[in-house]
């Protein structure tokens, strides 16, 4: 980012910052270019978004200039601007990410809608337990909680660090004596049995011939480990679908955020398995397969083969 000149310090106010940043990134084909802006001088500044407009007139001083420079930097090696910030947002709650977890995205919101539905639909009881599988920075398990905090959540990740981070943003959100965290492969750490009445999870389903063809924010700065689904892109489902019926009380329910182009893929894998029924595929707001749900059968049939 070059150094305009600066011969007082109202040349450069909140608006005309803005109004550069944004032509800056866009020439330069950074995506989201006026809302990067927006988002990385509110956090320069210590406001936010609103008050950047309320306050467009006033000046910036060359700290909080040198500062927002820096920041738009980071942003040209194309480090993504959730982890710039420190934070981001999803569905009600907003989020601590570090480069140890992946960054939430928007399409996730629809796994949260679906568990919501089943559980305020649901006939069992009034509380349910509810475990989130590979859980990073407690997105889904958090906005679960958050809006469904009568039921017993459980959430595991392989990384000591993300759970630290699921931690803190089940603190933060308030829910943290709703939700119990541990390290875990998958379901690895629990004991065996019907413990579950729902079982949700969004497991790494990037193919690795495909990761080359990810945008840099992802290739050089998010978690390979939560994206990368081994060569098919479908291990994960695999080991989860394989297992989750043996942890799930009868008529519980399975729900995974899949790829767009993976929903027969993994119905192949339940209908293998022979412990499931009642497999759906829902679709994101954008129109793609995104969340298949599947319940588990009765026991006879799911323990036939023990």
């Amino acid at each position: 980012m070059p150094n305009p000149p600066l011969r007082t310090n109202s040349e450069w106010t909140i608006l005309r910052v803005l109004q550069w940043a944004a032509s800056y990134l866009k020439k330069r084909r950074i995506e989201g270019p006026r809302a990067a802006a927006e988002i990385l001088l509110a956090h320069a500044l210590g406001t936010d978004r609103v008050h950047l407009y309320i306050q467009h007139d006033q000046p910036l001083d060359k700290t909080e200039l040198a500062l927002f420079k820096t920041l738009i930097q980071r942003r040209l090696q194309r480090e993504p601007v959730a982890y710039i910030v420190g934070h981001k947002g999803f569905w009600s709650v907003d989020l601590g990410v570090t480069p140890a977890v992946l960054i939430p995205r928007p399409e996730t919101e629809r796994l949260v809608e679906a568990a919501l539905t089943w559980l305020a639909g649901r006939v069992a009881g009034p509380t349910a337990d509810v475990m989130d599988l590979g859980t990073g920075s407690g997105a889904i398990v958090v906005a679960i909680a958050s809006e469904a905090g009568a039921h017993r959540f459980f959430a595991s990740d392989v990384s000591p660090e993300a759970i630290t981070i699921a931690r803190c943003n089940a603190a933060t959100a308030g829910v943290a004596e709703h939700v119990r965290f541990f390290v875990g492969d998958w379901l690895s750490a629990v004991r065996q049995g019907p413990i579950f009445d729902l079982i949700v999870t969004n497991p790494p389903y990037v193919a690795s011939g495909e990761w080359s063809e990810l945008q840099p924010e992802i290739v050089h700065h998010e978690p390979r480990l939560a994206l990368d689904g081994d060569e098919d892109g479908l291990r994960s489902y695999r080991a989860i679908v394989g297992t989750a019926h043996r942890y799930l009380k009868p008529g519980g329910a399975l729900m995974m955020e899949i790829g767009c182009r993976q929903r027969e893929a993994v119905q192949f894998i339940a209908d293998q398995s022979e412990a499931y029924d009642t497999y759906n595929c829902l679709k994101d707001y954008s129109g793609h397969d995104r969340v298949v749900t599947m319940q588990k059968k009765n026991i006879a049939s799911v323990y036939k083969d023990c």
